[in-house]
């Protein structure tokens, strides 16, 4: 106020119409800015008081030791189709997504070809039935005359011997039969338990071999998280451990427990397969779909700090804790090493103690050494501190 009066005296019209000239003007200015310095330096309290700030003492918390693996689910009742035998697919019966009962046909392999060789062997096994008979008729014949002292007991042997060896090849082509029919019953293929139909790779036409993978068979419902944990983390793994499954998202989708290790490491990828079982009441989760698996190793007590407490700058993440230092406390800028968030906090691996004085407020405005005013916050309540 002093200033702008000053200025409208000395731009007054003086005596004989003649106003100030700017010279004049700016060494009134200089002298008016030089006499509010001095008056404010020398005023009692003239610099910034404390800046009002709220904390919360950091917390000790029960943190999970926790490794994210990635897992693949299987189904604990899955069949793979593969043919018994080789052919050409005439009709493929089922399309995928049906659910099917056990013994129900799937594909058809064209069986012209083997319902030949079946006719063929019956064919022959009714000529041997022929000889058979015949053989029988030779060897009553013989008996009666040998009986009647007509011939000897080497021919009578003789037509012995050529019956028992009808008998035994008549035998032999019905067990071709019986086997050729089970060949043709192989033609047809049929679900081997009650599921869902998965992918069918093949086409009508295909010519398909016993390697030639038709489709699967999955039993809904429990299924199996297949989680591949590397070989220097395996000593660690334990019946019983907790594992949570995750979304894309990060949300909890199962919860349950590694059920089962295998002895060996695999020699490609050097992981050890664990496997979790998974209840699929709502079949939420999909046979093959590819979800995180969080695996908790164990517990500790550690720090925490609030994530609106946090910033990043360059990479790295700071705080500011309010730090009484003699007769003042004043904010002061502390690295940090974080890990995961547990809830709205971040675990601290370092760079901070329980029981210290976080900063939660007003950290945009904060300078390392700036004094402050502690405003502790409990339960939801702010209570003034110095």
């Amino acid at each position: 106020m002093h200033l702008a009066i000053a200025i409208r005296e000395a731009t007054k019209v003086m005596p004989g119409n003649r106003r100030v000239t700017p010279c004049a003007l700016a060494l009134v200015l200089a002298l008016l800015l030089l006499g509010c310095g001095k008056s404010s330096a020398n005023a009692p309290g003239g610099g910034p008081g404390p800046m009002p700030v709220q904390v919360q003492v950091a917390a000790s918390a029960k943190i999970p030791d926790t490794t994210e693996y990635l897992s693949i689910l299987k189904s604990r009742h899955s069949a793979a189709i593969n043919p018994l035998v080789e052919g050409q697919i005439t009709k493929i019966l089922v399309k995928s997504g049906d659910h099917v009962t056990e013994g129900a046909p799937l594909l058809q392999i064209d069986p012209l070809k083997q319902e030949a060789t079946v006719r063929s062997q019956e064919a022959s096994r009714a000529a041997q039935e022929a000889n058979v008979r015949y053989a029988k008729i030779s060897l009553d014949r013989a008996e009666k005359l040998h009986d009647a002292g007509v011939i000897s007991k080497q021919e009578l042997d003789n037509a012995q011997t050529a019956y028992d060896a009808a008998v035994a090849q008549l035998k032999a082509l019905e067990e071709q039969v019986r086997q050729q029919r089970v060949e043709l019953h192989y033609y047809s293929v049929s679900a081997p338990m009650d599921g869902i139909i998965g992918d069918i790779p093949v086409h009508v036409g295909d010519r398909v071999t016993v390697a030639t993978m038709l489709t699967t068979v999955d039993e809904p419902g429990a299924l199996e998280a297949y989680i591949y944990v590397p070989a220097e983390k395996a000593r660690n793994l334990k019946r019983g451990l907790p594992v949570s499954l995750l979304d894309g998202d990060g949300n909890t989708v199962s919860e349950t427990n590694l059920s089962f290790m295998s002895p060996q490491v695999d020699t490609d990828t050097q992981t050890v397969l664990a496997k979790a079982t998974v209840q699929n009441p709502k079949s939420r989760l999909r046979i093959a779909q590819q979800v995180r698996a969080q695996i908790t190793w164990g517990v500790h007590q550690g720090p925490v700090i609030p994530v609106l407490a946090v910033q990043r700058i360059n990479g790295e993440f700071f705080a500011f804790v309010a730090v009484n230092e003699g007769k003042r406390t004043v904010a002061r800028q502390r690295p940090l090493k974080l890990g995961d968030t547990v809830g709205n906090d971040f675990v601290v691996l370092g760079g901070l103690k329980p029981g210290e004085h976080i900063i939660v407020s007003g950290t945009q405005f904060l300078q390392d050494g700036m004094p402050v005013n502690e405003q502790i916050q409990s339960d939801g309540k702010s209570a003034t501190g110095k």
